[in-house]
């Protein structure tokens, strides 16, 4: 009996079951709600942080643009003093010195600074000066780069206008975020008041340039002032006759800053990045370096001729005989004069000359006295001068200074 056919079946595959687990409702799907939520908190909150900073900095400009443009308010500054140990336990320090820039910083108007020094400085601090508007973004731009490329702070992006700013405000310790848009700000509302001419000529007499010397006549004095360009000896009134009073202030009335050579106005230039490093009578390579690199950048932006160019690198710097710096409101010039250079270094010239610092220092009044009696005394026959600083060992503590036997004939410390 034959089998009855074999039914073939097709494979199935149920359908996917709607329910939810265990049979349950079907899974609703998640809800965006939560995220949307949370990106409108963001927003606003973003939003508000962004109109608080630009109110901030609203406030910021419209309370400190008009100390930039008050002359008299910029000139008037607190000074920084300076004291000494006391001379005895219980007593109170005593006074040294009076740290201030005015004394010794020359206002001079824009026709009164040679083109050299104009140049020299645009060259090398912000050769885009006349095409930005205070804030240089390209500049910024490029600064960053070059940081990325050395994975340093290795390239700034201030402009002179900015510095200009920072220099009046004497902000330079606060480097905060908010600071430095806030100095943006500002840059950027002073050059719609003033003229390009106007900021430089505010800004050569703000910068500060070693040695004493505030402002860009006071620095052509200082390194470049002592010497007849001819090599003639001073002239003085005939037999019979007298000096009159107006011949007695020619020195005063002369502006050394209008006369200035391309090979001096590059050596004050490159100085403004940093006064000691690059100070003639520290090192007189690292000074003709940097100011070879000035010469350089005015050369390639034409703004010197190739012959002048030759010219100043064939020059040399002045020594540190040649310098004339100022001499300090103080009672021990020399350690004076090294302890302003370190509180330079450390916290910039317009709060050392203007911020009202008090300063008190490790010198010791008694030992500061027998130094100077050392070496007025029993050495001051030996070499050509003395000079002599006393150091605690423990601590490195300076408790005795003195560079020379005359601070007015021999300014150059020789403790340092």
């Amino acid at each position: 009996m034959p089998e009855p056919p074999t039914k073939v079946l097709s494979p199935h595959v149920p359908a996917p079951d709607a329910s939810g687990p265990n049979g349950g409702p079907p899974a609703a799907p998640k809800p965006k709600l939560k995220k949307l939520r949370l990106s409108f908190i963001l927003l606003g909150l973003c939003s508000l942080a962004v109109v608080s900073t630009v109110f901030g900095m609203m406030m910021a400009v419209a309370s400190d643009l008009p100390k930039l443009e008050n002359k008299a308010e910029f000139k008037a500054a607190e000074n920084s003093v300076v004291y000494s140990m006391p001379t005895s336990k219980g007593a109170s320090p005593g006074e040294l010195a009076q740290l201030t820039g005015n004394n010794n910083r020359i206002l001079v108007e824009a026709s009164d600074i040679s083109p050299n020094i104009k140049h020299a400085v645009i060259a090398i601090e912000d050769k885009r000066f006349y095409e930005h508007d205070g804030v240089d973004y390209k500049g910024i731009g490029r600064a960053l780069y070059q940081d990325v490329l050395a994975r340093s702070a290795a390239q700034g992006g201030s402009t002179i206008t900015q510095q200009f700013v920072k220099n009046a405000l004497t902000a330079q310790g606060d480097r905060s975020v908010f600071q430095k848009l806030r100095e943006s700000a500002l840059a950027y509302h002073l050059e719609r008041k003033w003229s390009k001419e106007k900021v430089l000529t505010q800004y050569l007499n703000s910068v500060y340039f070693g040695n004493g010397a505030y402002g860009v006549e006071a620095a052509v004095r200082t390194y470049f002032g002592e010497d007849d360009p001819d090599g003639a000896a001073p002239t003085t009134p005939e037999l019979g006759t007298e000096a009159s009073e107006q011949d007695s202030d020619d020195d005063l009335d002369e502006q050394f800053a209008l006369t200035a050579t391309p090979a001096e106005a590059a050596l004050l230039a490159g100085m403004i990045a940093s006064p000691s490093l690059y100070d003639p009578a520290q090192s007189s390579a690292r000074a003709t370096e940097r100011r070879d690199q000035v010469l350089v950048r005015m050369r390639d932006q034409q703004l010197i001729t190739e012959a002048e160019y030759q010219d100043a690198i064939a020059t040399e710097v002045p020594t540190e005989k040649e310098i004339d710096p100022p001499q300090p409101d103080s009672q021990e010039p020399y350690f004076t004069s090294w302890l302003t250079q370190q509180l330079v270094d450390r916290y910039k010239a317009p709060a050392v000359f203007s911020g009202g610092l008090n300063v008190r220092t490790t010198l010791d009044p008694e030992l500061q006295y027998a130094a100077e009696q050392a070496i007025s005394g029993r050495l001051a026959g030996v070499g050509p001068s003395s000079s002599l600083v006393a150091i605690e060992n423990k601590t490195g503590e300076v408790k005795a200074m003195v560079g020379g036997t005359d601070f007015e004939s021999l300014p150059f410390n020789l403790a340092t």
